[in-house]
């Protein structure tokens, strides 16, 4: 692996640490992206929406941030020198895999982020539960897809 990705992660890792950290000890909030966009968009409860935005943009920015001092987001496209490709799978696919994570984290009540950044650094036996389930389903959906199904990606 190479080294600058492992640093890059450990910073990443300790960013959202901090940013959950923050959102918990100042607001009282647990910093879960589904409930921050979902009641963003619902606008429940009333005058809640200027934290829940800010949040957003800021992790919109940071990799914008990045970019504009000449980093790299590594590589996240399936060919070197790109920096997004196209889907892997094609929009139609991608498109329903989206919605299948949002139905996910509806009947889940929370996500990667709620659950398992947040939830189990509380010790929360829920969001263990949900964190096993939604790792072992993703373990699972690519040995499928790589192994059996054999799309590779």
């Amino acid at each position: 692996m190479d080294g600058n990705a492992t640093l890059h992660g450990l910073i990443g890792g300790v960013l959202i640490g901090l940013s959950a950290t923050w959102l918990m000890a100042t607001l009282g909030r647990i910093a879960g992206i589904s409930g921050i966009i979902g009641n963003l968009i619902t606008a429940r409860p009333r005058g809640d929406s200027a934290w829940r935005f800010a949040f957003l943009l800021g992790l919109i920015s940071g990799p914008a941030l990045l970019l504009l001092l000449g980093g790299s987001l590594g590589n996240v496209a399936g060919f070197p020198g790109e920096v997004v490709g196209a889907p892997a799978g094609g929009v139609a696919l991608m498109l329903v895999a989206g919605l299948l994570v949002g139905v996910g984290t509806g009947l889940g009540s929370g996500c990667t982020s709620g659950h398992g950044v947040c939830g189990l650094a509380r010790l929360s036996p829920r969001s263990m539960v949900a964190t096993v389930t939604f790792l072992g389903t993703a373990i699972v959906t690519v040995y499928l897809v790589r192994h059996v199904f054999g799309g590779g990606a």
